[in-house]
């Protein structure tokens, strides 16, 4: 089986470098503007419960059918979302969580562990059901933190958290054929759903 994990595009309050975790923000016309179709259509894809997700699968699978998968949400950042590091600079809660290498948990919302563990649960449903279903293909658009928790729990090779991130509307290839016996996903490449105009 091969599995394609893709980052959302950009959405409005990212563009303006806020905190977005739990909040439903929208992709960006820019965000928007700068995807393209996919050569390769899948019959269906995973998403997310929040619209970005939903809105970049329209624009990079256009026609496939979309299931969401509750808990493959990106990190609830609580009483952070939706603001600046300008703005929290001054927030004590704030200075603790940066300071314990945002580890903690974000008043009001999760810790890096429960966000971790909620997202890693979800994608190993998820992968059990495509298992048994016998899928050759599974194709998921979700968050950039959730592209990281699970490539830091599955990933081949071994890399810590930080190092799987990813663009917003590019992706990570990888072959899942050990799956069953060592819950392993093999990096095989690099994917960008971007327009070539955008390209960093």
């Amino acid at each position: 089986m091969i599995v394609e994990l893709v980052r959302h595009g950009q959405t409005t309050l990212q563009a303006e470098h806020r905190y977005v975790g739990s909040t439903d923000d929208p992709l960006s016309p820019q965000g928007a503007a700068s995807l393209r179709p996919s050569a390769q259509v899948p019959a269906q894809v995973y998403v997310s419960r929040r619209c970005r997700t939903a809105q970049t699968a329209d624009l990079v699978f256009p026609g496939a059918r979309q299931l969401v998968v509750p808990g493959m949400e990106e990190m609830d950042f609580g009483r952070f979302e939706g603001r600046t590091v300008r703005e929290l600079e001054r927030d004590p809660a704030y200075r603790a969580w940066v300071d314990g290498m945002c580890e903690g948990r974000c008043p009001g919302g999760e810790s890096k562990d429960e966000f971790e563990r909620r997202a890693c649960a979800a994608f190993l449903r998820l992968m059990d059901q495509a298992m048994a279903d016998g899928k050759n293909r599974v194709v998921v658009v979700t968050h950039g933190g959730t592209i990281m928790a699970v490539m830091a729990r599955y990933g081949i090779p071994r890399r810590e958290f930080f190092s799987w991130r990813v663009e917003h509307g590019c992706g990570i290839a990888l072959d899942a054929d050990d799956w069953t016996q060592a819950r392993t996903l093999r990096l095989i490449k690099e994917t960008d759903h971007r327009r070539k105009e955008h390209h960093a």
